[in-house]
């Protein structure tokens, strides 16, 4: 080892390349908030991405219920119709 790294061994001043705890402390707090702020914005990220494909994939099958949208593979899950015909029976029992 070189005789500078070995200077507080003889009663010398500590090397200028040494830090005290209080700037250790800084340096780890400082750490901290940048991980935590970085956990932060990605966390919100990722919940705005899935927010919106859930929001998305929901309007979508509702429009298809609705038969604002046409069926997709074959598979109609419209439901409008079967409600119209059902409430213009039961109208038509009620007036009659």
């Amino acid at each position: 080892m070189t005789p500078k790294k070995w200077m507080w061994e003889r009663g010398e001043t500590e090397p200028p390349n040494h830090i005290t705890k209080e700037e250790a402390q800084e340096m780890i707090d400082e750490a901290v908030d940048r991980a935590i702020n970085q956990h932060n914005r990605n966390a919100s990220i990722i919940s705005a991405i899935l927010g919106i494909c859930f929001l998305a994939l929901f309007s979508e099958g509702f429009f298809r219920v609705i038969g604002m949208i046409p069926p997709f593979m074959g598979i109609d899950v419209n439901m409008m119709q079967d409600v119209i015909d059902k409430v213009r029976d039961e109208v038509i029992k009620t007036l009659s």
